[in-house]
Order: structure tokens, then sequence, then C-alpha cells
């Protein structure tokens, strides 16, 4: 077997970007020998993609807004499939979080009194997002980032995590690795392991998410013995570029709308009025002009339609490409040229100007973006306790977009940078508690070691087999084709079908080389967690024969009292062999899934669902 260097901590943090930074900054500040183990360099994670905002309800430019206020907007926005305690944690933790940020450097735009701004967002019933100009996510990270090394956490970059490691007790007991620009391996012993490690949205053809999103987060947990949740739930964002190729999938941020953008179809139609739902009905506009009237009334709390939870857009944006009324590359347009004035613009969304001005050439102080749904945030997940971020194994802990529960069926926008620091900081702390309480020296079970690396190394022993690209080119087809936005169950089953098929040609992939610098390695080792949150979504998505939130059945297009009252819970029994491609992981076939109660409301949190809100 290859040799690996060792490393012992007490707690280990998988992913640098918002949840994890802020979860090894906890475990840090309670004393305990804690190290960051990031896919990429530190400061690149995906988190510096959110430009929006965080959603916390601060008061400041709405004094009328409450956590209260937030938390039934979440709940409503995730159709009520929400861990309600996770929602009431994040509503009323979120201004605390937001404060501390600022405390520690981070440079909010102010309203003229010199507060924390705050500004609209889908779905949200009062202005909440506090942001810095469209670089939110960037300006988080920065402020976490020199908090975590000033705190003198230890640092690992550019390891990718191939398996968690459990000790005879089934608690986790560390993770095995490689480093990889060299592909020399790596082990880290830890008395508590945080997964931060992202999303999932590279297994599909368009998506926002950058290239470390590859499951591996909720891939590990599975193959661990720990629950995931949801998975049938992806969210695909309204707005992402379609052309030019230069930029095809990047996001627009929901900012342009929320400072004043519109989508208009072919004909130059403002046509989201046309899809309000009913309960809005009396108070909407159905011309441009009446609906610029209705906008600017802000003050009684009223919502330009392009402000609807990004389901609901989304949905409306493919439903005028369906009907012929789309731009030509197959999107719509979103148009903030004519709403506001070039220096508005560059001072308010100053990455939008200059990323598209610089890498498609698309002057959005003059012209209109052509935009369309691209898949864009997992709601599914690591099942964990709200309190603790404790997952069903031992020892494991989950925080951020790699957890599920908090958003049931459909995130809020700006409800995931304000998560990643409430769930964050929670994991980091249940993480330490459990490292204090384990008593004695964590070993490795060397055995469990040389299996993984025995299979991660197997591509490249091989003379000939199955290339990677082509695995990944026809995994990302089938997912956007088949389990995209729109979904049936005949699809969903070929699309299963199809995974099977992928599934086993990678027990047969091939590489040339070796293991220094070798980018068709590093994909063959991605694959096994991309086949393991593919099958999970898909066979979530089967299950659940309802349209709900972010999961749309074209043959069930209505939502079903009854599953919206279950959770679909899945998992990999006990004892279950095989493997799936490169990672040597359990058989993913034997995923079992498992419809389970939500959790019943306390009656005080069911009373603010009742509440009548003032239009």
């Amino acid at each position: 077997m290859p040799e690996y260097e060792t490393h012992d901590f007490d707690v280990i943090v998988i992913g640098a970007g918002g949840a994890g930074l802020r979860a090894a900054i906890e475990a840090r500040s309670q004393g305990l020998r804690t190290a960051l183990i990031c896919k990429s360099l530190l400061g690149k994670a995906h988190t510096v993609m959110a430009e929006g905002g965080a959603a916390a309800a601060l008061g400041n430019v709405y004094p009328e807004d409450n956590w209260k206020v937030h938390f039934r907007d979440t709940m409503r926005g995730g159709k009520m499939l929400n861990n309600w305690r996770m929602a009431e944690l994040h509503a009323k933790e979120a201004p605390d979080r937001v404060r501390e940020l600022e405390e520690w450097g981070a440079l909010f735009d102010r309203t003229k009194d010199g507060l924390i701004t705050q500004r609209d967002f889908g779905g949200h019933r009062f202005a909440r997002l506090a942001h810095i100009g469209d670089r939110t996510g960037l300006e988080l990270i920065r402020t976490l980032q020199q908090k975590a090394v000033a705190d003198g956490i230890e640092v690992f970059m550019e390891v990718k995590v191939l398996r968690l490691l459990r000790d005879g007790d089934g608690a986790v007991s560390g993770a095995v690795g490689y480093w990889r620009p060299t592909g020399e391996f790596v082990t880290f012993t830890a008395k508590a392991v945080v997964l931060a490690t992202g999303s999932i949205g590279k297994s599909w053809k368009y998506t926002s998410n950058s290239w470390e999103s590859t499951g591996d987060g909720v891939a590990m947990a599975l193959w661990a013995g720990a629950d995931v949740i949801d998975m049938e739930c992806v969210q695909f964002h309204p707005t992402g570029m379609v052309w030019p190729l230069s930029v095809r999938g990047i996001l627009v941020t929901e900012g342009v709308r929320g400072d004043g953008g519109v989508l208009r179809n072919s004909e130059g139609r403002r046509f989201m009025f046309d899809y309000i739902p009913a309960m809005f009905a009396a108070e909407t506009a159905k011309t441009e002009e009446e609906g610029d009237r209705w906008y600017d009334d802000h003050s009684a709390g009223q919502r330009p339609p392009e402000l609807l939870p990004r389901d609901e857009v989304a949905r409306s944006i493919n439903s005028e490409v369906k009907a012929g009324r789309g731009s030509p590359h197959g999107g719509v347009y979103l148009d903030i040229a004519t709403r506001r004035s070039p220096e508005d613009i560059r001072r308010r969304l100053p990455s939008m100007y200059h990323q598209f001005k610089e890498l498609a050439g698309v002057d959005i102080t003059a012209e209109a973006m052509e935009v369309g749904p691209t898949c864009h945030y997992a709601m599914g997940g690591v099942r964990v306790d709200a309190d603790t971020a404790a997952t069903t194994v031992p020892g494991l802990f989950a925080a951020g977009e790699v957890a599920g529960g908090m958003h049931g069926a459909n995130r809020l926008g700006g409800n995931s940078l304000s998560d990643l620091i409430v769930f964050g900081r929670r994991a980091g702390m249940g993480a330490a508690d459990f490292a204090r309480g384990r008593s004695g020296k964590v070993a490795v079970d060397a055995g469990q070691v040389d299996g993984v690396l025995a299979a991660a190394t197997a591509p490249l022993d091989r003379e000939e087999g199955e290339n990677p690209y082509d695995l990944q080119h026809d995994l990302q087809e089938t997912m956007q084709s088949l389990v995209g936005i729109i979904r049936t169950g005949s699809e969903l089953e070929e699309a299963l079908g199809k995974l099977e098929e992928l599934e086993e040609r990678a027990t047969a992939i091939s590489i040339g080389g070796g293991r220094l610098y070798n980018p068709g390695w590093n994909l063959a080792t991605d694959l096994p967690s991309m086949l393991t949150v593919s099958r999970a979504v898909t066979q979530g998505a089967i299950n659940r024969k309802e349209s709900r939130g972010g999961h749309t059945r074209d043959d069930y297009p209505k939502a079903d009292p009854e599953m919206g009252s279950v959770n679909f819970v899945q998992r990999i029994p006990e004892g279950t062999g095989g493997t799936a491609g490169a990672g040597g992981t359990p058989s993913i076939r034997t995923i079992t899934v498992t419809p389970e109660p939500i959790p019943e409301m306390p009656d005080e949190l069911k009373s603010l669902m009742e509440l009548e809100e003032a239009h």
C-alpha cells in the first residue's frame, strides 16, 4: 500500500466556506486543537459567490421586522417541510451572528443613520438582507478567514478527503484523503469531525456551483452510516446566465431583481404579472405602468412579482420558454438597464457589472441579460440535530449546505449566508462538547485506510477501461435532462436505470499517468460522490409524488397534504457490501428511502404560522 502522513487533532472541519470557518473558530475558541481541511485554496470556497446578502431580522430598514416574521417566511418558503427547530434557531440567532461579523471587521453597507442596511429579496416580507454591495459572500469569507488565521487554526489546503474513518464502536475517528497537487495520501485522526463541504451541483450540466461541489460531504456521511434527508429538493435558481457560453451557468444575483430588475420575454413583455398566485391577485397590477407604481409603494410591504420565491420564478421562466416566448438561447431577458441609471448599477452591483463586462462582453448598464434556471442549491443533505448539528453517527457533525432540514422544500434567498454562520457556530460547539467527552487517544484502523487507498489507486493500475470525463459528461446530461427542474415518474425511472449503468462503468475507470498533478485521477475520485448524490436525489424524487417547493412533478402537479407531513430519509443499511467506483464505497444500490413524520411544531410556533399577514 502507498505510504501516508498522519495528523492528530481534537476536531477537524472538512470544508472552509462560511460554515466550516465559523465551526472551526468556535471549536478553537473552546481550547481544542482544531484543523481546517479544504479542497481548494483557503478563501476560494463557493461561499464567495453568494452575492445578495445574509438574511437577518435586524429591523434596521423596517423596524417592525422580527424573528417571528422571519421564521414564518422561512417555513412558508420551505412549504412546511423544514425542521421547525432549525428555522426557529436561525431566525432568532441570525441578527447576533451578523452583528458578530461586524465586530470582527465586516464592512456592511449602511443606512443614512449609519446602521447596517438591508435589501429586499424573494420570499421575505421585509427588506432584511444585510449586504456589502453584491460581494457579501466574499466579505464574509474574508472576515472569517482573518479571524481563523488570527486564532491559530491549522489549515490544510488542496486536500481531497476520500472517506471518513470509524472506530470499533461506530464513532467517527478521522478521515483519509490526498494532497490534490501531488497525489500523496494523508490521514487525520480526530475526536470529532464537522462536515461543511457545500453542495452537489456539479452532477448537473447547468449549475452555478463551482468545481468543488461534487457532493463529497453528503456521500461520505451516507457511506459512514448517517441519514440524509429531503434529497429530492434541489433549487434551480431562476437567473443563471444562459448566454454567452463563457458565462453559462454563472449566477445573476437576486439583488439585480431586488434593486429593480424585471424579467421580460421575447415579446418584451414583463411576464411575471401572469404568474402571481391568487392570494396576491387583488393587490397586483396587470400592466407594466401599473406594476411600476405598485412596485414603488414599499411602505405597505408590497412585493414586485420578480421577487416571488425562487421556485415560482424558475417555473414561470420555464413556462415562458416552453410556450415559445423565450430568448434565442433558451432563457428570458433580465432587464435592469431601463430601470436604474448606469451609475446606480455600477455602485450597487459592482461585481455583476465587472464580471459580465470582462468575461462576456455584456454591459448590464445598457443591455438585458439572457438568463434561465440553473442548478443552484441543495435543500436536502445530511440529517442533523438542530441544537448541536450532530448527525446520526456519533462524532460526526454537519453545517451549511451539506446539512438538510433548515430550508425544507425551498430556500429563501439570503437564508444561506445566515444559515452558515448560525449553524457553523452550533456545529463547532457540538463538536467541541463531543470531543471533550471522548476519553483516550483516537486510533486509526490501518485496514480501513488500506482499503480506501487501494480503491482510490485502482484506476491507475488498469491498462484500459472507462474514461472518467466520458462518465462525467453522461452523468451531467442524465441529471440535466431527466432530473431537472420539471420531473416525471417515467423520466426519473429512466434516470435511475442510466445511473445504474454509470455506476457499473465507474468500477472500470482507467487513468493514464500517476497521482502527481493528474486531473483525470482527481475527477475519478470525485465520481463516486457524484453518483451517490445523484442516486439519492433521483430516489427521493421518485418517492415524492407531488410538487412542493423546488421539487416539481409534472405528473403530480399539486401539493399533497399527506406527503407534506413527511420527510424522505435515506440511508445505507449497516452491513451492506460491494463497491461503487473509485472510492471503495458501500454499495449505493442498497440506499433505502423511508418516509418519516415531520416532528410536530409547538403550539406557540403554530400560532405564528396562523397569523394573518397585513398587505
